[in-house]
């Protein structure tokens, strides 16, 4: 009893609070533990009326544009679709007009093909003109094309020292074969079983019957070498020369003497003939000495000549070499204001030195 007396002065104190708080009547609020639910916070009273109106945080609406009428509207290009199948356009109207011209080469009408060495040129043909014929075009191909437009030409066709020409009228796509009427000609030279080195062997090759030829039409009969020009000069052992089909003669130069060997040979269409030419020579080396098997004296002029007087080669040397035909010869040396000289004899395939001895009975008799 005690102890309800002593809370009796604050509980009455609560309870007069309560019931002086307002007219209306007392509300029931729920225990709703010790975290209570928030309530909203109370309207300020007397709020001042804004003096303008409240502000947007929203962005401004753009611009509006200027949309160009209907019909200035630019319409997108529409895009090219790839065809299965591209067709070639066909020429412009105005286009000149050409035509396909084949060209080939046969030994014969009925030969085989000439698939080598070919030079091929098409020139056109304008008579009455101080240049009748213009080249166009060449090829070094085999069988060429060439797209020429109608009209007149002349297609020549070289191999080697060979050369044929064909006058076409071009009116279509056309094909030509010319006749290449040549062969070919390889040299080479020997002395007895040896082959002749190929710097010391040469050939010239002239046109025509080694006995039969003439200075020209209308002239007679000459047997001089320098009344025709060679068809070719300084052919090398081993090259192949092509030439017309026809006859040739062939002069064979070995070393810088007088072997000299003449021959004469046949070219056919479409096949290589082989010649070799046979020397009856030796290599001949001179030696003037005071004794036999001396040494040779230097500064010493020379000559070789026939046993008829006639030079044939003249140099100047201590051991000069000279290549000449079998048979006989003399050696004339000087030296030291005297002049001395000596008989010796060539056999064919025997290279040798010849010496000759600088003593009195060597000398010679006159100093011509």
């Amino acid at each position: 009893m005690a102890r309800f007396f002593s809370f009796r002065g604050p509980f009455l104190a609560v309870l007069v609070l309560l019931l002086s708080a307002g007219s209306g009547s007392a509300q029931w609020f729920p225990f709703q533990g010790p975290n209570p639910r928030p309530t909203p916070p109370a309207d300020i009273p007397n709020v001042p009326a804004p003096k303008a109106a409240p502000q947007s945080l929203q962005p401004p609406p753009p611009p509006p544009q200027h949309q160009p009428p209907p019909q200035q509207q630019v319409q997108p290009a529409p895009v090219a679709r790839p065809t299965p199948a591209a067709k070639e356009a066909p020429p412009p109207v105005n286009a000149p007009l050409r035509f396909t011209l084949h060209l080939a080469a046969r030994y014969s009408p009925d030969g085989p093909a000439v698939n080598r060495a070919l030079h091929w040129r098409v020139f056109t043909e304008r008579p009455g003109t101080d240049q009748p014929l213009t080249l166009i075009t060449e090829s070094k191909e085999n069988s060429p094309t060439f797209q020429l437009a109608p009209g007149r030409y002349v297609v020549h066709v070289a191999y080697g020292l060979a050369s044929f020409a064909q006058r076409v009228n071009v009116t279509e796509n056309m094909r030509e074969t010319l006749i290449v009427n040549a062969g070919g000609l390889r040299l080479h030279g020997r002395v007895g079983d040896a082959v002749i080195a190929q710097q010391k062997l040469r050939f010239d090759v002239y046109e025509g019957n080694f006995l039969q030829r003439t200075a020209g039409e209308g002239q007679k009969n000459r047997t001089t070498r320098s009344e025709r020009p060679p068809v070719i000069r300084g052919v090398l052992p081993g090259d192949v020369v092509l030439l017309p089909a026809g006859t040739y003669y062939v002069q064979s130069t070995y070393g810088e003497g007088n072997s000299t060997i003449t021959a004469d040979v046949r070219i056919e269409a479409g096949r290589l003939t082989d010649a070799t030419v046979h020397h009856r020579a030796a290599q001949i080396t001179l030696r003037l000495v005071h004794a036999t098997g001396g040494e040779a004296l230097a500064n010493t002029s020379w000559s070789v000549l026939t046993p008829g007087g006639d030079a044939i080669k003249e140099f100047i040397g201590a051991f000069p070499s000279i290549v000449l035909a079998d048979g006989e010869y003399v050696a004339v040396a000087r030296h030291d204001g005297q002049t001395y000289q000596a008989n010796f004899k060539v056999v064919a395939g025997q290279d040798r030195e010849v010496e000759v001895l600088a003593r009195g009975e060597n000398r010679a008799q006159t100093q011509n």
